[in-house]
């Protein structure tokens, strides 16, 4: 028996949001005082940094739940299943719905419920239920997934991963230029074919990392100080994951029994096109390789960094041919990789 991802799907939104149109905003520093340099400036180091030109935002009408339902359609359409057959929903997720312009996330009742009943499914054997674990949380609900399966608890499990981070951001703040939405979705069940998900790491650094991702006021120092917003140590959580990831990388990897020859792929968190690129160096490193080119295929140009789903967004777009000069074939061992918030790190070897 293989578990295996059967379908998948995904949701970009609508809205295009430029590098340049980041030219009205105030940037401050942390103290509220005018940040020193231009906002043309700004953008090109931005860019420089990140690789990031552009990314996407969900329209005002659509919720996380919403634009996570629209992904796991096209996953449960994908994988031809019938959605009654689903024993768990496993949605990832960090912050709720949050409407465009309020200050309050509604996680009443859980996002997975609210796809559930967006998807009409009347089986109440389908357990539906959210994960909080960072931007890994859609690769840790895959792991999940596993081993309710490899336990015998369950067949077919939906994994979501779907953020509107852009209704959480300080537009004082020059990190807000990171983020954006999205949502993906994969099914995974048991199936008689071969490869799947041939081992598995996580871990949580928290006695000294907690905090490097964490609810804070806006660097304006005029708003209401009781509004929180995503922030972050860039530099600290730069060093962190350049230290962690790789090492976690090759452990699930010495797990799997794969020779690093025969890795086609690592889909890894969209965060920062610079540490991406950093973190598959030092991988690669390890085993005294340089990386093979294309093997790290990218979507943060144009996407941005919507968190956990960026993976499984990366994924769908790989597997349906949409980047360029991209393909996986049946056999190809790919691994996921992702870092974030708690600190979490976490990483699976998969063979296509």
């Amino acid at each position: 028996m293989a578990i295996k991802i059967t379908g998948s799907g995904c949701y970009i939104p609508t809205e295009t949001v430029t590098n340049l149109d980041f030219a009205r905003h105030q940037f401050l520093n942390e103290d509220g005082t005018p940040f020193p340099y231009s906002n043309e400036v700004v953008a090109a180091k931005f860019l420089e940094i990140t690789g990031i030109q552009e990314r996407r935002y969900a329209s005002n009408d659509l919720l996380t739940s919403d634009i996570a339902t629209i992904a796991a359609q096209r996953a449960i359409d994908d994988a031809g299943i019938d959605p009654e057959t689903l024993d768990y929903i496993i949605f990832a997720h960090n912050f709720g719905n949050v409407k465009k312009g309020a200050i309050q996330s509604d996680i009443l009742p859980s996002l997975a419920t609210r796809v559930k009943y967006d998807l009409k499914i009347k089986n109440p054997k389908c357990v539906a239920y959210d994960i909080l674990f960072g931007c890994p949380g859609w690769v840790e609900g895959v792991i999940q997934a596993y081993a309710f399966i490899k336990a015998g608890m369950a067949k077919k499990c939906l994994v979501i991963g779907a953020e509107t981070l852009s209704r959480v951001v300080d537009i004082h703040d020059r990190d807000s230029m990171i983020y954006s939405d999205g949502a993906g979705a994969t099914i995974i069940e048991a199936t008689d074919a071969p490869g799947g998900i041939l081992a598995h790491e996580s871990a949580t650094f928290a006695h000294d990392e907690a905090y490097y991702l964490y609810f804070g006021n806006s660097f304006n120092k005029d708003h209401d100080p009781d509004v929180r917003y995503i922030k972050m140590y860039g530099r600290k959580i730069y060093e962190f994951a350049l230290s962690n990831v790789p090492k976690a990388m090759a452990a699930c990897l010495e797990k799997s029994g794969v020779d690093i020859s025969q890795v086609k792929k690592v889909l890894i968190h969209q965060a920062n096109e610079k540490m991406d690129e950093a973190i598959i160096h030092r991988f690669f490193k390890l085993y005294k390789q340089s990386p093979p080119e294309g093997v790290m295929p990218m979507s943060i140009n144009k996407l941005g960094n919507s968190s956990v789903a960026t993976v499984p967004t990366l994924y769908d777009l790989l597997v349906k041919g949409q980047i360029e000069n991209q393909e996986l074939h049946p056999g190809d061992v790919v691994i996921f990789a992702s870092v974030g918030a708690g600190m979490n790190i976490n990483a699976i070897i998969y063979q296509m």
